[in-house]
């Protein structure tokens, strides 16, 4: 039930996503997708900086970058109701571009051609749950060293 002092919204907001039930808040978890916001946007401005030296359109890669950003998060959260915002990967941009397209001469057509060829080898993996057993295999105090390595090297980018 949610607390007499919250706003329509709210209340809507903490039964959609059971906050109260999580130990948290509206306020809270604005704060922490604030935070995630402006520790990840910069992708926004360095994706299309990375693309372009393959050929591909600034303008293009910046509006698809956001879309790309924005219709993953919202489907984690409302699909899901799993907080985790997604966004392009930073790493595998500057392969595809200085690897694959300028250091191998593929176009950047064709290294697209199999970055979508790998999403729905991992989108068969996903549906057949394959890649929950790839995921449990993973040692737990593992899986947390990495996301505490991932944000350790975020706050050294943003320094």
């Amino acid at each position: 039930m949610s607390e007499p002092s919250q706003t329509s919204l709210e209340a809507i907001v903490d039964r959609r996503f059971g906050l109260t039930q999580n130990g948290t808040n509206v306020r809270t978890e604005f704060v922490a997708g604030f935070t995630t916001f402006l520790t990840m946007v910069y992708i926004v401005f360095v994706n299309p900086v990375i693309l372009a030296n393959a050929g591909m359109d600034k303008g293009a890669v910046f509006v698809a970058t956001c879309l790309a950003a924005a219709v993953s998060t919202f489907a984690m959260a409302f699909l899901a109701n799993y907080p985790i915002a997604l966004a392009p990967g930073m790493g595998l941009n500057a392969f595809f571009a200085f690897t694959v397209v300028l250091g191998y001469k593929y176009t950047w057509q064709q290294a697209l051609a199999a970055v979508f060829c790998s999403g729905v080898i991992f989108f068969v993996l996903t549906f057949f749950r394959l890649r929950e057993y790839v995921i449990d295999a993973i040692p737990r105090n593992l899986k947390f060293a990495i996301s505490a390595g991932v944000g350790l090297f975020l706050a050294i980018i943003a320094l």
